[in-house]
């Protein structure tokens, strides 16, 4: 073997093992490696590119100010991996993440994808922050590796449904889910306390997450004469059906959660947009408590904010600030910090109840004006 075939050689040995599930050694410090959830291609890219955003813009900050682990520093990595916001990619999008030695995942973004999935990071015992996954089933489950860090849609959707009738006069409500777990889930919800505020629905129907023609679905809702249709969904299908309710000549308002709040349905819904209203966990940006610098930071390397990446943002911080206190990255020792969690973060005070649930926290309902989202009102959830 020549020289030159044996250092070639000598060189792949390394790189392999430097492939393996433990943290890597390099000199004095050591390699952590943290995953990252999201959808990056299909229709909900920009979403999970945001969510993908946010986390390295804190993983590059925790990095740059320094860390120490036992005695030793500490570099993060993060593996960042596409669910295309689907359930069964999630599952193998997870257990390539456990395998490549992930010691905490910051996702899934889409709750569908984020509820299995969390069945294999519990399983291995990987703690695991969702910065927008808010379906009740998520942290339902028991698994204490389960954390959020927005309010979910009991509380989203206690919000949206009482808004709806005491505060926007709807009697007679439609209401349009998308199947998925945060979709169905959030409805449900809509449902429930829009009854208990003395709202009628009239209509309960169903379309996908993939669909972006609604005019039979409208077409019958249109004949039970609604004051407002909500959709549980994401912005894909919402700015599509709203084009569709004004082509119908619908009156009906049109109101939805948070997949529903983002630039991305101005820009897809154009002028049919404008009187749409949406809520969102969680405070107004410019409300936040760093909101206006992590806004000033973020826009100028990545540009826009479409919606999560604030929290995404604070979940990395919270998940590295568990570590600092175990002094560890292990996740067998740093999981038993994450309830204790008291932290300020850009989107607020972060504390985690017995499930993983954010403690607290609101919900801020906005409505498109003269092309923008504009602030109508925050409620505080639970009152």
């Amino acid at each position: 073997m020549t020289g030159q075939r044996l250092a070639w050689v000598m060189a792949a040995a390394v790189l392999v093992a430097g492939c393996g599930d433990k943290p890597q050694q390099n000199g004095d410090s050591q390699v952590v490696l943290i995953g990252q959830a999201s959808p990056l291609t299909g229709p909900q890219a920009h979403l999970g590119k945001d969510n993908e955003n946010g986390a390295r813009m804190a993983l590059d900050e925790i990095n740059a100010a320094g860390l120490t682990l036992g005695g030793k520093k500490v570099v993060l990595e993060m593996r960042s991996e596409d669910d295309a916001a689907d359930p069964k990619t999630a599952t193998t999008v997870a257990q390539k993440l456990v395998d490549e030695g992930v010691v905490g995942v910051i996702g899934h973004l889409n709750s569908g994808a984020t509820i299995p999935a969390s069945k294999i990071y519990f399983d291995n015992g990987i703690p695991q922050i969702s910065p927008s996954a808010t379906a009740v089933a998520y942290t339902a489950s028991g698994f204490k590796t389960a954390f959020r860090v927005m309010t979910n849609d009991a509380q989203q959707g206690t919000v949206l449904g009482d808004y709806a009738v005491t505060k926007l006069g709807a009697k007679r409500i439609a209401i349009i889910d998308d199947r998925t777990a945060y979709g169905q889930g959030l409805a449900d919800e809509v449902e429930k306390a829009a009854k208990a505020a003395g709202g009628d629905v009239v209509a309960r129907e169903y379309t996908s997450d993939r669909s972006t023609d609604f005019m039979a679905i409208l077409t019958s809702i249109k004949g039970k004469s609604p004051d407002l249709v909500f959709f549980g969904g994401m912005d894909p299908q919402a700015a599509p059906m709203i084009k569709q309710m004004k082509q119908l000549g619908m009156k009906a308002k049109f109101l939805g959660g948070d997949g529903a709040q983002t630039p991305n349905f101005i820009d897809l819904a154009g002028a049919a947009a404008e009187g749409a209203m949406a809520s969102n966990p969680g405070l107004p940006l410019d409300a936040m408590p760093g909101g206006s610098a992590f806004k000033a930071k973020f826009e100028a390397k990545y540009g826009q904010i479409q919606n999560y990446s604030p929290y995404a943002y604070d979940a990395m911080h919270v998940l590295v600030a568990a570590m600092k206190r175990a002094d560890s990255s292990d996740p067998a020792k740093y999981l038993a910090e994450l309830p204790k969690t008291d932290y300020q973060g850009v989107t607020g005070h972060i504390r985690f109840d017995a499930k993983g649930d954010l403690a607290g926290g609101a919900v801020t309902l906005y409505q498109v004006k003269n092309g923008k989202w504009q602030t109508l009102e925050t409620v505080q959830s639970g009152k």
